[in-house]
């Protein structure tokens, strides 16, 4: 079983996708803003993280440049999750380390595709 860090301030949201992703056979371990998902990341080693750009504290662009400069974080799959897709954002997720992109609202068989991608399930 595969262990899902989500990164998302939104309460509903968060909720939302990780009932969904429980249902799918995920484990799924939250948090509310960049920290706490740099944190748990630390303790909990997940095998993919989902990450929403715009949260408190730390945002998520800067969070995803704090795992990634990690030796022992960097390896983990982090996939940008954003309702604000403008111009240049998916090539800003990259630019901060993210490997993939997708945006909101989530499309879950789309997001479960590039998840099984990253997990190399395909």
């Amino acid at each position: 079983m595969y262990t899902i860090l989500l990164v998302e301030d939104n309460e509903m949201n968060r909720d939302m996708l990780s009932r969904r992703l429980i249902r799918k056979g995920y484990k799924v371990i939250t948090a509310n803003d960049g920290q706490q998902g740099v944190d748990l990341a630390g303790s909990d080693r997940p095998d993919l993280i989902l990450m929403d750009m715009s949260l408190p504290i730390m945002d998520g662009w800067e969070a995803t440049r704090t795992l990634k400069s990690s030796e022992e974080l960097k390896a983990i799959p982090v996939i940008a999750l954003t309702a604000h897709a403008m111009a240049g954002d998916e090539a800003k997720a990259y630019e901060a380390g993210c490997d993939d992109f997708d945006t909101k609202p989530v499309v879950l068989e789309r997001l479960l595709s590039k998840m099984n991608n990253l997990l190399g399930n395909e």
